[in-house]
């Protein structure tokens, strides 16, 4: 009933938010140990982890597992069906078909010669977008590091676009670069001519690459800032008592102790670069011409473009074994940079 104010009302006993979160935690702890204590009790107690780890297992099977199993048996058949029944096993064919060149820094000279440019424009993404990235981390890095005003502020802003789907950042970009966009209306606004951002091979290749850095620079400068925390601050007032210079305290203590940092965010860069999709194929798709056209998009277009699973399937395996190289080399030069 109301209280003589009429402000405060009476409520049973058991109906208070808290009691009502409290009922519920115990009763779905006591449907839990209904589920689980005859599954413990027959398996037994330490043979449990296996049954909380399976639900994960299962996704992974089915979702990783059994589709890396199917794409290394289409590698090596041929056919426009999708279904495993009803293709034909040539063996190594495919593989043959992508790696007969007769000079592999001319594509034309290639059987399969998109595949070769796939991989030139790939390896000049990757070179370009990494160089850049580590240094553009790097910098912010440092700038975030110091006694700036609004850092915290500063550093949300330069993560925030880590925060968004590439397909979003690429509309966004795409809005600003194309022939009516934002940045050729200034520029027409200004008395220039519209620029051919989209349109031209050169220009795509250029901001393909910096839509990339600027959409993943903020998730890199997190980690070097993270590692540059890491450095105890007393190496750098003994540096200033030595009357080292910002460059010298730079070259001497910070990249030094930062090497391992810097190692991890340059590996998982250049893995990234390799496999980059998304925002390229929403921003030019591979165009104008194969002037953006990427290994990935490559496998793409081959698979369900032109439906030659077989080929798709093998440029992907031979994808993977770069990584799997990548990867290798990435823990034996971990372990010399750790015991240096």
């Amino acid at each position: 009933m109301d209280t003589t104010e009429g402000n405060i009302i009476a409520r049973k006993p058991g109906t208070s938010p808290i009691s009502l979160i409290t009922r519920a935690v115990s009763w779905f702890l006591g449907l839990g140990d209904y589920i689980f204590a005859p599954i413990q009790k027959r398996v037994g107690h330490v043979r449990m982890a296996y049954v909380f780890v399976l639900p994960n297992l299962l996704i992974f099977g089915i979702f990783i597992l059994f589709p890396m199993l199917l794409n290394f048996y289409y590698g090596f058949t041929s056919g426009e069906s999708i279904l495993p029944e009803n293709r034909t096993f040539v063996g190594t064919e495919n593989l043959e078909k992508l790696l007969q060149c007769d000079n592999y820094l001319d594509p034309n000279t290639c059987d399969e010669d998109l595949f070769w440019r796939g991989v030139s424009n790939t390896g000049l993404y990757v070179v370009s977008e990494v160089t850049l990235l580590v240094i553009f981390a790097l910098t912010t890095a440092l700038a975030l590091n110091s006694n700036v005003a609004g850092r915290a502020f500063f550093r949300s802003v330069f993560f925030y676009p880590v925060l968004l789907s590439p397909v979003v950042v690429a509309l966004i970009w795409k809005w600003l670069l194309q022939q009516d966009g934002l940045l050729n209306a200034f520029i027409v606004s200004m008395g220039g001519e519209r620029a051919p951002f989209l349109l031209d091979g050169g220009w795509s290749q250029f901001w393909v690459i910096i839509v990339g850095v600027w959409a993943q620079m903020g998730f890199y400068t997190l980690i070097l800032l993270a590692g540059l925390q890491s450095i105890p601050a007393d190496l750098y007032e003994a540096s200033s008592i030595d009357g080292a210079n910002a460059f010298r305290t730079f070259r001497s203590i910070t990249l030094p102790l930062l090497m391992p940092t810097m190692f991890v965010v340059l590996v998982l860069s250049l893995i990234r670069a390799v496999q980059v999709f998304d925002h390229v194929y929403v921003l030019t798709n591979g165009g104008p011409g194969t002037a953006t056209l990427f290994i990935v998009q490559y496998i793409y277009r081959t698979a369900f473009s032109n439906r030659n699973f077989g080929l798709a399937a093998a440029a992907s395996l031979l994808l993977a074994l770069v990584l799997l190289l990548l990867t290798v080399a990435q823990l034996r030069l971990g372990r010399r940079v750790d015991a240096t």
